[in-house]
């Protein structure tokens, strides 16, 4: 122990970061890397199935089902509430009112490949998503891919098309007898997300809203299934670790607050039982940020894809009682640009569909992140907008997009984005009955009111709850009438209830996830808190702490290398290493042993959660 607090972390991490995996999963995308790395492979969190059959009206029936694209459109009263969120933040950023007629004079036109193409041809490029080669090519003389035989049944090498292959060669000249040219039978990641709507190919997601995507189409077997195959091919492909080399490996999982007790021992199982690493520990995705950051007090504001939580960190602790989920994030900005630029007639009369087309979405997603800021008065430019259709090249518009601070300001009006999807039903399999801990005869159920909808704080929420007469169980408090997020982050600060304490927290926000690099986000959320701050409190400053590690792989980050600013000042992944107190090994978890010294059962799951960190003090 003496060496643990002489060494100097960089030894750490060069000595023991290279045979540490950290898997930081989440509901868009999903971060994997060793220990030892500075920076993580992010990967889309999906996964595109291979149908069989011909793709008639009842196997497109299916797909959709598996694909669970399930839309709803608004009601009256959801659309009255958007119009009159649109307003206001119209009103608030100072926009001039739309003039159709104004916009169609500076009306958009498809654009060719010689008008300005060669002047912005970096960004096109970016903006350009080609369609996936679902085909995969076998050689019987290709070299040794460094797979052993018995794992080469569950992969398929995602190849690129090959380069001068335009279609599929069907016609078997000699020059390539020795190869089978057939559909690959899944594809992983961001090859999944670009794949033609007329391949026969359905789409999964394994996480969605922060929770696992669990449904009458999509059961839990499959779904750990699935994000094994993700998980597995990603070890695979981009960190080349076979599975007969990972006992030599062990996993670090920093999972959201999101998920629920038994949702966090089904990934366990599928590090331990599936991809076979020798040990895994759990770490909390909102600790873990602090860490990275390099603090150990903060109001960790985690604003992802599909959901954004709100969790206050004191002295390396979280406080569970100021959990707050928010069911919004950069997807629905992305959709609410849509919707904004089709309102304000600026969109090119084309079928985008980032529901049913994951592609429109990427588009979507890209010009967000280049496009749209915070700031007031009139934010207008220029952008190529693609139309896609089945297994053709894409067409390409030149459009004057306005209003490009609207969609990001939904976050303090969430009125505005409106979820165009059904919310996942009740399902009372979140909830784990093996608690040994919980005393399910004080537990309170909270029914759904027959108002309207709310938001749910603690970790148990995503989505507001559909009509269902079901109960639940409610651990954590739930707020009413919850005004976006500048109201989520004072209420979770202002419920620790000690004054010295929230004032550290107001001055210790910490903006965590993609949307956070979203240009002025920082001095709309100082201000829009500082005034929701109740006029009694003594409270009079609030600041955002700066980000000292990309806000997009911070919570990895934390989970790798964290250092504290305490006097302990050590790696905490790295140390879990060495102590082994913490950590949950393999043979013990398949088969259901019990924790060395302590007696409890690693099913537990407040042990799960309680384990989250740990470290040595110096």
């Amino acid at each position: 122990m003496d060496y643990l607090k002489t060494v100097v972390p960089s030894q750490l991490i060069a000595e023991k970061g290279s045979n540490m995996v950290v898997i930081n999963p989440g509901s868009a995308n999903v971060k994997i890397g060793l220990a030892s790395w500075q920076t993580p492979v992010v990967v889309p969190h999906c996964i595109a199935h291979y149908m069989r059959g011909p793709m008639d009206e009842e196997a497109q029936i299916a797909k959709r089902n598996r694909e669970q694209v399930f839309t709803s459109p608004l009601s009256s009263a959801q659309q009255s509430e958007r119009e009159e969120a649109y307003h206001m933040i119209v009103s608030h950023l100072k926009l001039q009112p739309e003039n159709h007629e104004r916009v169609k004079e500076s009306w958009f036109r498809k654009k060719d490949h010689s008008d300005g193409y060669n002047s912005q041809s970096k960004l096109n490029e970016e903006t350009i998503f080609p369609w996936t080669y679902v085909r995969e090519e076998k050689n019987s003389n290709s070299p040794d891919n460094g797979i052993d035989a018995d794992d080469e049944a569950d992969i398929n090498m995602n190849e690129e098309k090959p380069e001068g292959m335009d279609e599929v060669n069907d016609s078997g000249d000699d020059e390539i007898n020795d190869c089978t040219n057939t559909f690959r039978s899944f594809i992983c990641g961001d090859e999944a997300l670009k794949i033609s709507p007329d391949q026969p190919y359905f789409l999964r997601h394994p996480i969605r809203r922060g929770h696992l995507n669990v449904s009458q189409f999509y059961p839990v077997q499959q779904i750990s299934e699935d994000l094994y195959r993700i998980w597995d091919w990603i070890l695979r492909e981009k960190l080349r670790i076979s599975q007969k080399n990972r006992h030599m490996f062990s996993a670090v999982l920093v999972v959201s607050e999101t998920f629920d007790n038994r949702e966090m021992k089904e990934m366990l199982s599928v590090v331990l039982r599936d991809l076979q690493f020798n040990s895994a520990v759990i770490h909390q995705e909102s600790l873990s940020a602090t860490f990275g950051n390099g603090v150990s007090t903060s109001c960790v504001v985690n604003i992802g894809a599909q959901v954004a939580s709100v969790l206050c960190i004191e002295d390396g602790v979280a406080v569970p009682a100021t959990g707050v989920t928010l069911p919004f994030g950069g997807e629905d900005i992305s959709r609410c640009l849509l919707w904004a630029q089709q309102r304000r007639q600026t969109w090119p009369p084309i079928d985008t569909d980032p529901m049913g087309k994951p592609i429109d979405l990427l588009m979507l997603n890209r010009l967000k992140e280049t496009q749209c800021k915070i700031k007031d008065g009139e934010l207008n430019a220029f952008a190529d907008v693609h139309c896609y259709k089945a297994n053709l090249p894409s067409e390409v518009y030149r459009v004057h997009l306005s209003a490009l601070n609207v969609p990001p300001m939904g976050l303090f009006y969430p009125s505005i984005l409106m979820a165009d999807e059904y919310p996942p039903p009740p399902r009372p399999w979140f909830h784990d009955y093996e608690d040994m801990l919980e005393d399910s005869s004080h537990t309170e159920f909270v029914k759904r009111s027959d108002g309207p909808d709310i938001f749910f704080s603690g970790y148990n929420c995503g989505l507001a709850l559909p009509d269902s007469s079901e109960s639940y169980p409610q651990k954590f408090r739930k707020e009413e009438n919850l005004d976006g997020l500048a109201q989520a982050i004072t209420n979770s600060i202002l419920s620790t209830g000690r004054l010295d304490v929230q004032k550290k927290l107001f001055t210790s926000i910490q903006l965590v996830g993609g949307v956070a690099l979203t240009k002025g986000l920082v001095g709309v959320v100082e201000e829009r808190v500082l005034h929701a701050i109740p006029a009694n409190e003594a409270i009079d400053t609030v600041e955002v702490l700066q980000q000292r590690t990309d806000p997009l792989i911070v919570a990895w980050k934390g989970g790798a290398v964290s250092i504290l600013n305490l006097p302990y000042k050590k790696i905490l992944g790295i140390l879990d290493y060495f102590s082994r107190d913490q950590w949950i090994h393999r043979e013990d978890w398949v088969h259901g042993g019990s924790k060395i010294g302590s007696g409890r059962k690693y099913r537990d799951s407040h042990l799960l959660q309680t384990q989250a960190f740990w470290y040595i003090n110096s």
